[in-house]
């Protein structure tokens, strides 16, 4: 079942976004998960700044581990599931049409097993995910640790936005 949303007439930048959730499970244990997949998107294009870029458009897919493990497998050459993946388009946009940003996919049995793991909701840990995703197709990364910590203090703003617990907090405080 695939949810599009129309472009806001209040917010900036105008961003379509698709949520697709073939993986019934998404729906069983958040009712709403693909309107807050949505929000999170949303306040990740918004904290990345996109507003600056136009209009644009980005899919989001919440699938189960089966699916990600398949594209992970493909795309990346690693046969086993991940919590999330991002495919940037790499689409610069022609004069009058807005820019595809790309795909994020989310598997729901990896992302459901570390939240619990982890001491989260899933609804916390799917909008940083998603959040992660999003700033990879608009250009982040954590190859190098100063990109890792730009990233992160980008997604930490973001999530605090949504009144999502700061990831990161629990791994800084063991190695602190």
């Amino acid at each position: 079942m695939a949810a599009r949303s129309a472009p806001s007439r209040t917010s900036t930048p105008r961003v379509a976004i698709d949520v697709a959730m073939p993986c019934h499970l998404w729906r069983k244990a958040l009712g709403d998960a693909a309107r807050r997949a949505e929000l999170a998107a949303r306040a990740a294009l918004a904290g990345a700044a996109l507003r600056r870029r136009g209009a644009a458009e980005l899919s989001l897919l919440l699938a189960d581990d089966t699916l990600v493990r398949t594209l992970n497998r493909r795309w990346r050459g690693r046969n086993r599931a991940t919590n999330v993946l991002s495919f940037p388009s790499g689409d610069a946009g022609a004069r009058g049409r807005p820019r595809l940003l790309g795909d994020v996919v989310l598997a729901y049995e990896t992302v459901a097993r570390e939240a619990a793991e982890q001491g989260k909701t899933l609804a916390d840990h799917m909008a940083h995910l998603v959040t992660h995703g999003v700033l990879h197709l608009v250009g982040f990364d954590h190859e190098e640790d100063a990109q890792a910590l730009r990233m992160e203090r980008l997604e930490r703003r973001i999530l605090a936005r949504l009144g999502v617990a700061d990831p990161y907090r629990e791994r800084e405080s063991a190695h602190g």
